[in-house]
């Protein structure tokens, strides 16, 4: 499978751009907030916050909040592609999210659990913004798709555009992954013991655990038919997708990291791709001491010689939209033929024995690699290609 993107667009802690982003990342000033600054019910575990001007007319502290954000770079993606009306109707949509969906936000759960109807807490579009698709780009004729595969998502959305190319289903595809900070996932990982209580230390010794992020990413995907016709810039290509579940376990990934090691062999066999033809890889990253362990173990055996960046030292974990916003941080990165430092990084971990990138590296190969991993065993991978290549 193989697709041209022809519009990015992302929004997060760090920036409203991909070049701002990796800007913010490579100044390394990215800090988290206190989290009881967005809601006094919040625990004081740090997160990174979109700025509060994103959100007209306020926040809803509902599904509606990740319907803004998905809005925003939804917008930004289909105009840098050029795309009007016409071209948008027979185009399809994928959208992914997990604290998006309705039940993630603290209302709607409570009356979830007490066997109320979650609805009543809610006005009709709050509760109707929690499927994406449906509440996106409304001129969209193609086919619509919501995805809700815990972490790996965002991934997981661009590998479905992927498919509904390969397959014909549409000429072009909106691929969006998107979420906004919710109190109900903020309280399950202070819960499960894997949020820090400091600025995360992505594969560092010390880690304590993750920082919570939120934020939006979306692709234009298009067929070579579709950009031929349109006239359109190439930007780069998604030219590989990879998916592999460990049935292991509901919240840790397997202790061998089979299922990464699968996905991310299947992503290199689907694009024909070598080791030594990646700039880097974008690594899941999460700073949770058993995440960073085993997916530092398989990238160090799979990919030995192959830099490692991990960006959510700047970022935050964005959820369900970590797999497309890194998957446009990484096509900007690798156009830009720089990689950025991973923020917060700063002693090797025997038990890992890999060094993520620690300050700026130009690199010049034409493909750059990028992983996610999920609760219930998922793990994805995306193999991104830059545009003049």
């Amino acid at each position: 499978m193989r697709a041209v993107v022809t519009g990015t667009a992302c929004l997060c802690a760090a920036g409203d751009s991909p070049q701002a982003v990796l800007r913010a990342m490579t100044a390394g000033g990215v800090c988290p907030n206190d989290g009881r600054t967005l809601s006094e019910k919040l625990l004081p575990f740090p997160v990174f916050t979109v700025p509060e001007h994103f959100f007209p007319g306020g926040r809803r502290h509902s599904a509606h909040d990740t319907l803004v954000l998905a809005e925003a770079v939804v917008r930004q993606a289909v105009l840098q592609a050029g795309l009007d009306d016409d071209a948008l109707r027979d185009a399809g949509l994928v959208a992914a999210t997990t604290a998006g969906c309705s039940l993630h936000f603290l209302d709607a759960y409570a009356a979830f659990r007490g066997g109320a109807d979650a609805a009543d807490l809610h006005d009709r579009d709050d509760y109707f913004s929690g499927n994406l698709a449906l509440e996106l780009l409304p001129v969209l004729g193609g086919p619509r798709l919501t995805v809700s595969n815990a972490c790996t998502s965002g991934a997981d959305a661009v590998g479905l555009g992927l498919s509904l190319l390969a397959t014909g289903q549409c000429p072009l595809v909106v691929c969006v992954g998107a979420d906004a900070l919710s109190l109900v996932p903020h309280t399950g990982f202070a819960r499960l013991t894997v949020a820090s209580p400091e600025a995360c230390r992505p594969f560092d010794r010390d880690r304590k655990g993750l920082n919570l992020g939120e934020g939006a990413a979306a692709l234009v995907l298009e067929g070579e038919a579709s950009v031929h016709a349109r006239g359109v810039s190439c930007l780069g290509h998604v030219a590989g997708y990879g998916a592999a579940s460990d049935a292991w376990h509901l919240t840790a990934p397997h202790p061998e990291g089979r299922g990464l090691a699968r996905a991310v062999q299947l992503t290199m066999q689907d694009a024909g791709c070598r080791a030594e033809d990646l700039a880097f890889v974008n690594a899941h990253a999460t700073a949770t001491r058993e995440n960073d362990r085993i997916e530092g173990s398989v990238l160090r055996r799979l990919l030995p010689d192959t830099p490692v960046w991990a960006c959510k030292g700047s970022i935050g974990h964005t959820l369900g939209a970590a797999g497309a916003l890194e998957a446009v941080l990484s096509l900007a990165a690798l156009n830009a033929a720089c990689v950025p430092p991973s923020q917060g990084f700063s002693a090797v971990d025997p038990e890992i024995g890999l060094i993520p990138t620690t300050e700026p590296i130009r690199r010049g190969e034409p493909f750059a690699l990028s992983v996610s991993l999920g609760f219930g065993g998922g793990n994805s991978a995306l193999l991104l290609q830059r545009g003049d290549a």
